[in-house]
């Protein structure tokens, strides 16, 4: 069933974009991902249909007025959360903020309440509850933010300009 909605959004998406495609290497169908023996041209082929099946979504971007107001005014019922791995976070992080690297954000979301705030050092987040993601530049927040909807959190927010963008304005202030 799985391959057949595949071999349909490819015929879709060919048919769309008049690009021929062909597919001889073996799929894991559920995270759509090629082997490694896949040639370059179903890379591209693969690329856009990642890129086409993505567009249904993303989330709300915040600016950084709107990340300094939440910073200044922590909550337990809103979370800002830094994706970057521990070695970056030494860089520093927004105030207020908690650190759930991206490489173990999707294990995490599926962990129960008290094995997480054992591992991560707060409350895991409720399914409801305002989380807004930032990471170095904002392209591994924007990856958590689609992470945490597939995983069933409903009020995500991502913070697109991120660490970068922070550092830049805090240094002009």
């Amino acid at each position: 069933m799985l391959r057949a909605s595949f071999n349909r959004n490819m015929a879709l998406f060919a048919a769309r974009s008049r690009t021929r495609i062909q597919i001889s290497s073996p799929l894991l169908v559920l995270g759509l991902r090629f082997n490694s023996s896949r040639t370059p041209e179903e890379k591209i082929a693969y690329n856009k249909i990642k890129e086409e099946l993505q567009k249904d979504w993303t989330a709300p971007t915040l600016t950084y007025e709107q990340v300094k107001q939440r910073s200044q005014q922590p909550s337990e019922d809103a979370y800002l959360i830094d994706v970057r791995e521990p070695d970056e976070v030494l860089q520093g992080m927004i105030p207020s903020a908690v650190n759930l690297p991206l490489s173990g954000l999707s294990g995490a979301l599926h962990m129960d309440g008290d094995r997480f705030k054992e591992k991560y050092g707060f409350r895991k987040p409720a399914l409801d509850q305002e989380i807004v993601f930032y990471c170095r530049s904002g392209m591994r927040s924007s990856t958590a933010s689609d992470v945490a909807r597939r995983n069933g959190y409903k009020n995500i927010m991502n913070y697109k300009g991120s660490w970068l963008d922070w550092t830049a304005r805090v240094g002009r202030s």
